[in-house]
């Protein structure tokens, strides 16, 4: 047994770390972009693009329809993810841990928006809802199926981690290479999103990095018919880290001031 399937050493840890956050950015950018590209096809809509956020000008009622293109093209990106992961593995053992996070972060950062939008009309998802017809009980119904889909993809990500090192237990595995590199994450995710409102800033983060973290470590509770997903090895950090610094000057340098998509 190698040493990754012994423990999680530094190197593993660290490229954890800073693929949490490159991931979560990223599903963060698709989701926004795939909010404005729609309405950039609605004469008299015109959305602009921002680091943590987008806007537009214009009306049009179909509008509240296409505040719910982001979070579908985000779920259905997570769920091709991990479809990848665990029916067709290959590349590298750092490329396998990032669609890991961007799995992890495409379900995590799509679905607590149903159910927020069950108690929050004026969440994005719940204003696609209403467009469709949902009432409160309508919007319920769908925040308890998302609940029951994040069940599941806590539980079908934990394999797919464990590859990483499976002499270790589930439970401990999670803490050590998801649990704790996501929550350091946060304090990086906070640089890519400043300026802005404290609630659009830290807390966005918070909740869905803390909502995936619950669900994937009560998937790994439940330790039976858990085996390691195919193929461990070396995770480097180095990558990561200058994707992370690029991504994060794409962000604070063409994205905050803004990008006009009409």
């Amino acid at each position: 047994m190698n040493e990754l399937g012994m423990k999680i050493g530094t190197q593993t840890w660290l490229g954890s770390w800073l693929l949490a956050v490159l991931a979560f950015n990223l599903v963060f950018f698709l989701q926004e972009l795939f909010l404005v590209l729609p309405k950039s096809l609605v004469p008299g809509l015109n959305p602009i693009l921002f680091h943590n956020n987008h806007d537009w000008s214009g009306s049009d009622p179909v509008a509240e329809l296409l505040q719910g293109t982001g979070a579908l093209f985000i779920l259905l990106a997570g769920l091709v993810a991990l479809w990848r992961l665990r029916r067709r593995p290959g590349g590298s053992a750092t490329w396998r841990l990032f669609f890991a996070w961007f799995a992890f972060n495409g379900l995590f950062q799509s679905l607590p928006q149903l159910v927020i939008g069950a108690f929050v009309p004026a969440n994005d998802v719940a204003r696609a809802l209403i467009w469709l017809g949902f009432g409160e009980s309508g919007r319920l119904a769908a925040a308890l199926l998302a609940i029951l889909v994040m069940i599941w993809a806590g539980r079908a990500l934990v394999p797919v981690f464990r590859a990483f090192a499976p002499a270790l237990r589930p439970v401990p595995l999670v803490l050590r290479l998801v649990s704790l590199p996501g929550l350091a994450a946060i304090p990086l995710i906070w640089l890519f999103r400043v300026p802005g409102g404290a609630a659009q800033v830290a807390l966005v983060p918070v909740i869905m990095i803390v909502s995936g973290l619950i669900f994937v470590s009560l998937g790994a509770l439940w330790p039976r018919g858990i085996a390691p997903g195919p193929r461990g090895g070396a995770v480097s950090w180095l990558p990561p880290a200058l994707a992370m610094a690029v991504l994060l000057a794409f962000f604070q340098l063409v994205l905050r001031p803004g990008i006009a998509f009409f």
